[in-house]
């Protein structure tokens, strides 16, 4: 390679040699006019990079157009642009403050206007949108000197804007982004030509404090989306949609599962319904943890903040944690199991030959969640974890992380979820510990993942404070990623702690604490479930699973002996005694999206058995009692998905 160039790897893997500094579209040129002229941004080693941005370094290149999915968050990056160009051209004067960061579905600007925006207002900017799209005027980047921006912004009067140019770091590049009389502070990328935003829509508008600060102005934000086509576009309808229609706090009203109070802010209310579903997977949980080796502990809610200072979460997290005053001392709602069960492995000397030891611990937790970021049950500020901490030698860490995929990956397929994404965390830049340790831990946790052959994605800089992790990442049956799981290897909280096990030499020596959960919260695990199967729940989780319907009051008796008998098989039956019609009472029952409707009637009560309507599969038929109860309780012991199996 010639002194002063770099080598691009291009898709093909053929590599080429190009000047240092030289832009991704004249490497697109390089290749061919039609994809320069297709193209809307470029990517390095998997960062996308602005087309007119020059190239610093050697690496894996491409040229995104309009038909790679990454090209969405170019597209939408550059529809915000032609939002505010839109505003401003709409409402004159309107001062313009600073978009989105993350495009990944949205785009958004907030703007200091003199009043509050109204869907009539929305419809004029959009089509003020349209009309800036198809002028098709190219993007612009311009890189100045702090004092070239703010003389530009100061004959604009974009007031907010000299604000946001000093929060700009000195000594890094200023860049600026035109297209036509519009112009912004921005790092980019953006796509070629205003035409090349295929499709777009706005969304709602809202107040939005300046800096996310309530102690600041309240501007006005509008949201929006853009695609490459109109089928992208409306495909995310669509899916937006479906989600609404999933939405586990509209299901949970419905279904009777919970309810929120004022009271008792970002804290549910499960009710009896919901209570059962929430014990059912407890009681998972539990049942999983006889056959992998945990112990089960019950540790205190309130604790002296001196825990909290030798644990380290005093210094960093207290911003999450509930205090209190009592009798003159400090003290804090727990917000994690750890430093509990660091005490009860701390009462008893071990040896190496008692370890690992697993403490698995549903106690309930209290994190102080912002009111503006809680959610439904996803967000809570009250919850429980299927929580454990394995306390085992360093020699122990690969079989136990193994086995902690075998129970991870069991409990996803019972929910349908297949193939979870993994990832590896490393150090945070707000963390404890010696820098060595960490590297340690990394390198043990990674060694495990390639031992198990499993693809990973690395996640530098997003460890918790104490120590590396490894999350699993589901998709639901709609598509959407929810990180459920995670691994976390912890060689601080020992020393905190002065934890010590005798090893094989005689000599005192320090376990590594694996921090891990499978479900999560189990709040957001219900809440994440729930959207996953539309709140149509698998028989061995849904609070009833049955319910008889008597075509008339005359088989009201032959009804209740049929619900009878599934209570004293051990389901969950309920008897519709309301003296409504029998399409009625199926109507409801399907409202209710219970799995198995029985319907009994004058052939039913003589011959003892039920007719079986099961959701989603429709009339099955006469079928015998005994057969009913014996498909059902074997659905419920195997816990299969379908409730009722096609093949017995």
């Amino acid at each position: 390679m010639s002194k002063g160039n770099i080598q691009l790897t291009l898709p093909d893997g053929s590599v080429r040699e190009f000047p240092a500094g030289a832009t991704p579209l004249e490497v697109a040129r390089s290749v061919g006019e039609r994809l320069a002229a297709a193209g809307v941004a470029g990517q390095l080693d998997g960062e996308i990079v602005d087309l007119r941005a020059p190239i610093g370094r050697s690496g894996k290149f491409r040229v995104l157009t309009p038909r790679d999915s990454e090209a969405g968050v170019v597209i939408r990056h550059s529809a915000e642009h032609v939002l505010a160009d839109a505003v401003e051209r709409v409402f004159p004067g309107t001062i313009i403050d600073a978009g989105r960061q993350d495009h990944s579905e949205k785009f958004q600007y907030d703007f200091r206007v003199d009043h509050a925006f109204t869907p009539e207002d929305l419809e004029r900017i959009e089509q003020e949108m349209a009309r800036i799209v198809k002028e098709g005027k190219p993007f612009e980047r311009q890189v100045v000197s702090r004092k070239e921006a703010a003389e530009i912004f100061r004959k604009r009067k974009e007031e907010i804007k000299l604000i946001r140019l000093e929060d700009i770091p000195e000594g890094e590049d200023i860049t600026l982004f035109r297209h036509g009389d519009f112009v912004d502070l921005c790092r980019g990328p953006h796509v070629q030509r205003t035409d090349q935003i295929g499709a777009f829509k706005l969304l709602e508008t809202s107040g939005a404090y300046f800096k996310g600060d309530e102690r600041n102005e309240m501007l006005q934000r509008i949201y929006g989306t853009a695609f490459a086509t109109k089928e992208e576009l409306d495909s995310y309808f669509a899916k937006i949609e479906e989600a609404r229609r999933r939405d586990h706090r509209r299901l949970g009203k419905e279904l009777d599962l919970f309810s929120f109070s004022p009271l008792a802010p970002a804290s549910p209310f499960f009710h009896p319904r919901g209570t059962i579903v929430y014990n059912e997977l407890v009681a998972l949980m539990r049942e999983l943890y006889q056959e992998f080796g945990y112990e089960e502990v019950i540790t205190p809610q309130l604790f002296d903040v001196d825990l909290w200072k030798r644990s380290g979460h005093y210094d960093h997290y207290r911003e999450n944690m509930f205090f209190s005053d009592v009798e003159g001392r400090e003290f804090s709602m727990k917000p994690m199991n750890c430093p509990g069960h660091c005490l009860i492995y701390s009462t008893h000397a071990h040896s190496y030959r008692e370890l690992p030891v697993r403490f698995a611990d549903f106690g309930r937790l209290h994190r102080y969640e912002r009111s503006g970021v809680v959610q439904g049950l996803t967000r809570v500020r009250t919850f429980s974890i299927d929580d454990a901490h394995i306390f085992c030698t360093p020699a122990q860490i690969g079989q136990e992380v193994s086995s902690l995929f075998e129970l991870m990956f069991r409990v996803y397929g019972i929910f349908g979820f297949q193939q979870p994404a993994i990832y590896l965390s490393t150090r945070p830049e707000k963390a404890i510990g010696e820098e060595a340790l960490w590297r340690n831990a990394e390198a043990q946790l990674e060694r495990c993942l390639k031992e198990r052959g499993v693809e990973y994605t690395l996640n530098p800089g997003e460890g918790a404070f104490y120590g590396p992790k490894i999350d699993f990442v589901v998709l639901d049956a709609i598509g959407r990623e929810w990180q459920l799981g995670t691994i976390q290897l912890d060689f601080n909280l020992p020393d905190r702690f002065d934890l010590t096990y005798v090893g094989d030499d005689g000599t005192e020596q320090r376990p590594v604490i694996i921090h891990r959960a499978v479900l999560g919260s189990v709040e957001r695990f219900f809440g994440v479930m729930l959207e996953h199967f539309a709140g149509d729940l698998p028989l061995w989780l849904t609070p009833e699973q049955a319910r008889v319907l008597p075509v008339s009051d005359r088989f009201m008796d032959a009804g209740r002996a049929v619900r009878d008998r599934l209570v004293q098989a051990g389901l969950r039956a309920e008897l519709d005694e309301r003296s409504e019609k029998l399409g009625a009472k199926i109507r409801d029952g399907e409202l209710a999206k219970i799995p198995v409707l029985l319907v009994v009637g004058a052939r039913e009560a003589e011959s003892g058995g039920a007719s079986v309507r099961v959701r989603h599969r429709g009339d099955l038929g006469t079928k015998d009692l005994d057969e009913v109860i014996a498909t059902m309780t074997t659905t419920v012991h195997k816990r299969v998905l379908n409730p009722w199996p096609e093949v017995q």
